[in-house]
């Protein structure tokens, strides 16, 4: 995946078309994320760049519960390949 602001936009649409706010806040967050499942929110730290942005909604987005038909048809495609590549990083550790 492309390391752009584009990208970054078609991973967040994801989460919002699957009913989730994604928020970039101030925290101590472990990790750089912080998913409050209740309330479908999740917080990324905003001093990370954009590429650790992009890292980590790929490492979230396998993660969340997410209703596939609620998802556009270029969200989809865009979702399989973050399932795939998440698939393959775990099959090489």
């Amino acid at each position: 995946m492309k390391i752009n602001q584009t990208s970054l936009k078609k991973l967040e649409d994801i989460l919002g078309q699957a009913n989730y706010v994604v928020r970039y806040e101030r925290g101590t967050f472990q990790s750089g994320w912080c998913l409050l499942e209740e309330k479908r929110v999740v917080v990324l730290n905003k001093f990370i760049q954009l590429e650790g942005r992009i890292n980590t909604l790929m490492e979230i987005i396998p993660q969340l519960e997410i209703n596939y038909d609620l998802l556009t048809h270029e969200s989809q495609k865009l979702y399989d390949e973050v399932i795939n590549e998440n698939n393959k990083s775990i099959l090489t550790k």
